[in-house]
C-alpha cells in the first residue's frame, strides 16, 4: 500500500453534537424524544470522521475544554485514529438538533464554545505544523470568539509557506482573507461564491465562469456546491459538473463536510479530479440520508458512486 501525505484537520471551536427524534414540537409542551444520538461534532472534526470511513488517515486537532470536552474526546477516539486536543479553560460547546416527524422539520440550535486567545491558536499552528508536514491542512468553520479576523489567512500563510497543501471550507471575509496563500482546494456553495465575487451569478455558466476565474489565479482547486443541481469543480485543466446520486434527504448535518472529505480522499490517493467530484457528491448524498449528526455508511459508497454522474462544463 502507498503511504499517504499527511493530512491534518483543524477545529477551533468543535462540539458535541445531539440530535434527538420527536413526533412534533409543541409550544409551552414538555416533549420526549423517541430516539437520541450523540456525535462528536465541528466541521473539521466531521471532516477527519468522514476521512476514517474512507480508510484515508488524519489527525483530528481540535480544542477542548471541560467535562463536555472529555466526552468530545471519547467520542472522536471511537472513529479517529489520530486525535490531538489542546486543552483550555472554559467549556466545549453543546449543539442540538431536533428531527421533527410531522410536518418534517429540522431544526438546530448552535452553542457557544469557550473564548480563546493568539497564545492558544499559536500552540496549536505549532502542533499542525509538525503533523502536517509538507501534507495537507483542512481549515474550516467559523473563528472562536477572542481571535483577530485575519487568524486563518495568517495561519495559513504560514503553512503554504512550509510547503503545506491547504483545503478551505469557509464563507465571507474569511475565505477572502486566505485567498492570497493560493490554497490547495476551497469548497463554497453558490452564495458564498457570489459573495466572494461580489455580485449574483444568475445562471449555471455564470457559476462556472466564476470558478474558473478563481482556479486561475486563488486557488488549484475550486468545488462550488449547488444543492441539488450537484456541484462545479474546476482545476487547472478545466471544469466538471457533477450531478448527485438521488437519495431521501434527512438531514444536511455533515453534507458539505462529508463531500470535502470525498474531494480530498481521492485527490490525495491521486485517483483523479473525476473521481474525486463523483466520491464527493457520493459522500455527501450518503450523509444527507442519515439521521441528524450522523454521516454516511462507507458500505454504500459504492453504490452512491455509481450513480454519481460527471461531465464537462
Amino acid at each position: 500500500m502507498v503511504e499517504l501525505p499527511p493530512i491534518v484537520t483543524l477545529t477551533l471551536n468543535p462540539s458535541v453534537d445531539v440530535t434527538y427524534d420527536i413526533a412534533t414540537l409543541v409550544d409551552d409542551r414538555k416533549i420526549h424524544a423517541e430516539a437520541y444520538r450523540y456525535d462528536p461534532g465541528g466541521n473539521g472534526i466531521n471532516v477527519a470522521r468522514a476521512l476514517a470511513r474512507l480508510r484515508v488517515p488524519a489527525h483530528a486537532c481540535f480544542i477542548a475544554a471541560g467535562e463536555v470536552g472529555r466526552l468530545l474526546q471519547r467520542l472522536l477516539r471511537r472513529e479517529v485514529d489520530h486525535a490531538h486536543a489542546l486543552w483550555v479553560d472554559g467549556e466545549t460547546r453543546i449543539n442540538v438538533t431536533l428531527e421533527q416527524h410531522a410536518p418534517p422539520a429540522q431544526y438546530e440550535v448552535i452553542g457557544a464554545g469557550p473564548q480563546l486567545d493568539a497564545a492558544v491558536l499559536q500552540r496549536m499552528a505549532k502542533r499542525v505544523e509538525r503533523l502536517a508536514g509538507r501534507g495537507y491542512v483542512v481549515l474550516t468553520g467559523s473563528l472562536p470568539p477572542g481571535l483577530a479576523d485575519d487568524a486563518y489567512a495568517r495561519l495559513a500563510a504560514t503553512l503554504v509557506a512550509r510547503g503545506v497543501r491547504v483545503v478551505l471550507d469557509m464563507q465571507g471575509d474569511a475565505l477572502r482573507a486566505v485567498l492570497p496563500t493560493r490554497p490547495f482546494l476551497i469548497k463554497p456553495n453558490r452564495y458564498e461564491l457570489e459573495q466572494l465575487v461580489g455580485h449574483p451569478l444568475a445562471s449555471l455558466d455564470d457559476v462556472r465562469d466564476a470558478a474558473r476565474a478563481l482556479a486561475a489565479g486563488a486557488a488549484t482547486h475550486v468545488c462550488v456546491s449547488l444543492g441539488a443541481d450537484g456541484a462545479l469543480l474546476a482545476y487547472p485543466g478545466g471544469v466538471l459538473r457533477g450531478r448527485a446520486p438521488v437519495v431521501a434527504v434527512r438531514s444536511s448535518v455533515g453534507a458539505g463536510d462529508s463531500m470535502l472529505a470525498g474531494l480530498l480522499a481521492a485527490l490525495v490517493r491521486g485517483d483523479g479530479v473525476e473521481h474525486a467530484l463523483r466520491l464527493g457528491l457520493a459522500c455527501g448524498s450518503g450523509t444527507a440520508a442519515q439521521p441528524g449528526t450522523e454521516l454516511f455508511d462507507p458500505n454504500a459508497v459504492e453504490a452512491l458512486l455509481a450513480r454519481a454522474t460527471v461531465d464537462a462544463a
